[in-house]
């Protein structure tokens, strides 16, 4: 046994150049693929390799031990690299650890295990973190309301909720789709699947699954939402055993009065919002900014905000990339109004002339969230029926690389909060 360990070690060994290191620049004028670079940094951690993420160093690169085979990997999947000696990066490190830059390294121990809640039957273009993820060859496991239900979110460190409806009323999509095939046979199959896990009504299952999300975020998980998962879900929250659904949607009429009995309290991120009454309102609540921006798609922007690496790794992580204005896109729910985000919660990018948050994050308990507005960052107007995105056309999307973030951000080795 001692002998094959030890041809084992001797074996892997070879692989790796002596006395020197890879970096993964992310800056916009060398890295020719952000998105699979990503995917090569998760592989490594896949074979219990540590890596280091320099924050704000050359657009957040990567650090990560040479070898052979990490070297053709970066080849095979178009990954731009260079190889450093000892004292080049002994360098760049010492560099970053000055006091009066701000940057930081920060250690990537162990590649999360990763779940996408998503709908049966879901195509993996029907979400952007599912395409992005595929992509970048990142591997994850798609669950749904049952495994919810049956505590399978504990398996998982980090969870994407797919742009599902969790107030019940199926995306609102009742006025333009309600005739539709597809729409009829979703309406179904939920209410169905509702039935088999024993509640009567689809919010009621709904409202279940949000709060063992709750639960999961709250001991220590780390929850990723876009489009219309984000205020869906809080609004689920807020609404608890409180009827805001109309007949067309349940079978019975909402509850009288109900938007003086919502809960604030129990929401993640949002406060002080009003619910949309109307059936035929393709729109949640007054947090979504849809209805009320008026900019134009060519100069409809978002700014990140900066933060310091070294005081404030966390924000700094999730906001790391090759370019500080990022293109807008639409969603269900496309931002969120500044002012009925809580006091707690870090807007990370904002559009600041529209008075709009695109990009928000805060805490729960022992654990993490981050809310992203719109559907999907290269593609503007995604409607029902539309192609899917091509991400070979955008290899170094900004705006992907912002969930690309969040999903590194759970291998990122804990340190004492400071008090």
């Amino acid at each position: 046994m001692k002998k094959y360990l030890l041809l084992l070690i001797i074996v892997f060994s070879s692989y790796f150049v002596h006395a020197s290191y890879l970096l993964i620049p992310m800056d916009a004028e060398i890295q020719e693929n952000h998105l699979k670079a990503y995917g090569v940094t998760f592989w490594v951690l896949e074979r219990n390799l540590k890596v280091k993420w320099l924050l704000n160093y050359r657009g957040g690169s990567f650090l990560l031990p040479n070898a052979e085979i990490i070297q053709r990997e970066c080849q095979i999947r178009g990954v731009s690299f260079e190889i450093l000696s000892d004292s080049q990066t002994t360098q760049i490190l010492d560099d970053i650890s000055s006091p009066s830059v701000n940057q930081e390294a920060v250690v990537l121990e162990k590649a999360p295990k990763i779940a996408v809640y998503t709908p049966y039957g879901k195509q993996p273009w029907d979400d952007a973190v599912t395409m992005v993820l595929t992509y970048a060859e990142i591997p994850y496991d798609t669950i749904y309301d049952e495994e919810v239900l049956k505590e399978e979110l504990l398996l998982y460190d980090w969870l994407h909720l797919h742009h599902e409806d969790f107030t019940g009323q199926f995306g609102k999509f009742y006025r333009s789709y309600r005739s539709a095939a597809w729409y009829i046979e979703e309406k179904k199959e939920a209410e169905r699947l509702a039935k088999r896990l024993g509640y009567s009504k689809v919010s009621d299952a709904k409202l279940a699954v949000a709060l063992k999300i709750r639960n999961y975020v709250a001991g220590g998980g780390f929850m990723f939402a876009m489009c219309s998962a984000t205020d869906s879900f809080d609004i689920a929250l807020s609404a608890e055993n409180i009827d805001i659904c109309e007949p067309m949607f349940d079978g019975d009429g909402s509850e009288p009065g109900y938007q003086n009995k919502i809960d604030f309290t129990n929401t993640f991120a949002f406060k002080d919002y009003i619910l949309e009454r109307n059936p035929n309102i393709y729109e949640f609540s007054s947090i979504d900014m849809t209805r009320k921006r008026r900019i134009p798609k060519s100069t409809d922007y978002f700014s990140l905000m900066q933060y310091s690496a070294k005081w404030d790794p966390i924000p700094t992580m999730l906001t790391q990339n090759h370019t500080a204005l990022i293109k807008g896109f639409m969603g269900q729910t496309t931002s969120f109004t500044r002012d009925q985000i809580k006091s707690n919660v870090l807007v990370m990018g904002e559009n600041k002339t529209n008075g709009e948050a695109k990009y928000i994050h805060g805490i729960k308990g022992k654990g993490f969230f981050t809310f992203y507005g719109g559907h999907d960052p290269e593609d503007y107007t995604h409607r029902v029926g539309d192609p899917k995105t091509e991400l070979d056309l955008h290899p170094t999307s900004p705006g992907y690389r912002l969930i690309l973030n969040n999903v590194l951000f759970p291998a990122a080795k804990k340190k004492k909060q400071k008090t």
